[in-house]
């Protein structure tokens, strides 16, 4: 069956089109289906209740129900092992970063237009210091992105790029003149970042995921460790969790009459993909986001301190700054109710 876009369908009863979206929704973000299968599914479900002449929900089912079905019976476990905690493949993750790294420039420039004027005065002290930061802010996106794709290693290899990058900027930009430079108008500078935005959304994230993804482990041990890699990283798994996982599958081994890691439990991403789900998962995931959350909100907390004392407790960024930790608490308490 060729291709239908979802819009070219159309529905016999508004209903219908509600359980069509819901579904294409579903399948989305909750499932994270291949390219063009939703669209697949969709037109297979509207020529069915067509034939059938009654409601999709009672030829098909709920919506929800529906589409986990479709993804458990059509996605294969060889993709969804691929992806993270939050649906995504290395590469998803790594154009997610950099293009929210871009928006983020965006709105602050957005709000420095609003607040200082339509002019920035540049020095090689203030160069300085936005370079800290990017390099910072990008180094850290990588952590993340080596995390998913379950190099534990390499993650803290970036956070450790991280922390060099903020002391030799802050030392770089101390000591830098501070006479101004240049002055842009900040239409250019948000022009750039809407171009780094486009840019890091339009990659080929297949791409990135090749690149991203490591050499076959050649024996059992690489085996073993990029097991423990991607049940600690891609999985959200606790390290302790994850080592008795890697332990009883070394014990297996050492029971097996020279049986490979590989011939007895099949691909690692798939492998490890088994061993995270249950219902636990839930719950590991609610925790490694209240993680996240309570790092956020403290680093938007820091800055609003900081340009309180500097600016004074009346300047606009003081309550941008306010704002955004206010609303990463709230999802921590949130996300803190579902690790409960």
């Amino acid at each position: 069956m060729g291709k239908t876009r979802t819009t070219d369908l159309v529905w016999a009863r508004e209903e219908d089109q509600e359980w069509a979206d819901t579904v294409h929704v579903r399948l989305a973000f909750d499932h994270d289906v291949p390219v063009g299968l939703a669209e697949e599914v969709l037109a297979e479900a509207h020529q069915m209740v067509h034939e059938a002449g009654l409601p999709a929900q009672e030829v098909l089912g709920a919506p929800e129900a529906y589409a986990s079905a479709v993804a458990a019976e059509r996605v294969s476990e060889e993709y969804r092992a691929r992806a993270d905690a939050r649906g995504l493949t290395p590469g998803e993750s790594l154009c997610a970063a950099f293009g929210t790294l871009g928006f983020v420039g965006f709105v602050l420039c957005a709000l420095y237009w609003i607040e200082d004027g339509l002019w920035v005065t540049g020095s090689w002290a203030s160069a300085a210091g936005c370079a800290t930061v990017v390099a910072a802010v990008s180094l850290v996106a990588l952590a993340f992105v080596a995390r998913g794709a379950g190099r534990v290693r390499g993650m803290w290899g970036f956070v450790a790029g991280a922390v060099c990058a903020v002391a030799g900027g802050s030392a770089v930009a101390a000591t830098a003149p501070a006479e101004r430079l240049f002055e842009v108008p900040v239409p250019v500078l948000m022009a750039g970042c809407v171009a780094w935005t486009v840019g890091a959304y339009a990659f080929p994230e297949a791409v990135l995921d090749r690149r991203l993804a490591p050499r076959p482990p050649a024996d059992d041990e690489q085996w073993l460790a990029r097991l423990e890699g991607l049940l600690r990283g891609r999985h959200a798994m606790p390290a302790a969790e994850a080592r008795g996982h890697v332990r009883e599958a070394r014990q297996h081994l050492g029971g097996a009459d020279g049986e490979r890691a590989e011939d007895a439990f099949g691909d690692v991403e798939v492998y490890a993909m088994r061993l995270a789900d249950g219902p636990r998962k839930r719950q590991r995931l609610a925790r490694n986001k209240m993680y996240r959350a309570a790092a956020v909100a403290v680093v938007f907390g820091v800055l609003a301190v900081d340009e309180a004392l500097e600016a004074g407790p009346s300047s606009g960024w003081v309550a941008c700054y306010v704002g955004a930790s206010s609303a990463w608490l709230w999802t921590l308490i949130a996300e803190w109710r579902k690790a409960r």
